[in-house]
């Protein structure tokens, strides 16, 4: 078995919604000075690697911390989407993808998360898919890109109305291509929408 990390590193250059505020991790207390270490960290929770519960965007009063815990973890399946802008659905996923599925998308776009266009220009899951992807009852969708769509973000809705999980701004997808897959993504015990997520996969060659 290996791990791969597939989470964005959180400190002052993590890359920000430009809706959003910056972030802010301060190292305010120093063991030579102060007898100990201490660091502040100030924080959007849609910043980075994050995932987000359906209260994101619908009617919903369950936060992100009553989930059963056993709903952050399962079996994946890598979706490789490079060179789509669009991503479609596509027969081949009927067997593919199966009820309770950790879904991730493998866009590449990863690569350009440092870039000014990361968060206007990045691919896009077409209705029809992201409808199917309801009708499967996957567990969770993860993308190495920042959302699934854009404004009025219809996609998200249409997810989050099947209490479909999303994982945003993932990395490191490629190194799982041909592998088994096991994802562990566990969201702070927050009351909140949504929380920063270390997201780790166990992988082992498929036989």
């Amino acid at each position: 078995m290996e791990f791969v990390d597939l989470s964005h590193v959180i400190d002052n250059d993590i890359k920000v919604n430009p809706l959003d505020p910056s972030a802010v991790l301060l190292h305010n207390k120093f063991l030579e000075k102060d007898g100990y270490n201490h660091f502040w960290l100030e924080i959007g929770l849609h910043t980075g690697t994050h995932i987000d519960s359906p209260m994101h965007m619908i009617h919903s009063e369950k936060y992100i911390n009553n989930y059963d815990p056993g709903r952050f973890c399962g079996r994946a399946v890598l979706i490789d989407v490079r060179e789509q802008d669009v991503i479609m659905y596509d027969e081949k996923y009927d067997q593919l993808i199966q009820k309770d599925d950790i879904v991730l998308f493998y866009s590449g776009h990863d690569a350009r998360y440092r870039k000014k266009d990361y968060f206007s220009t990045h691919p896009v899951l077409d209705m029809e898919f992201a409808e199917f992807l309801g009708k499967k009852r996957i567990s969770i969708v993860g993308l190495d890109f920042p959302s699934p769509d854009f404004t009025p973000y219809d996609v998200h809705k249409k997810l989050y109305e099947h209490d479909i999980i999303i994982m945003e701004n993932l990395r490191n997808l490629g190194k799982l291509i041909g592998k088994s897959i096991r994802i562990y993504a566990f969201p702070l015990n927050i009351k909140a929408d949504s929380s920063p997520v270390r997201v780790i996969a166990e992988i082992s060659r498929n036989e």
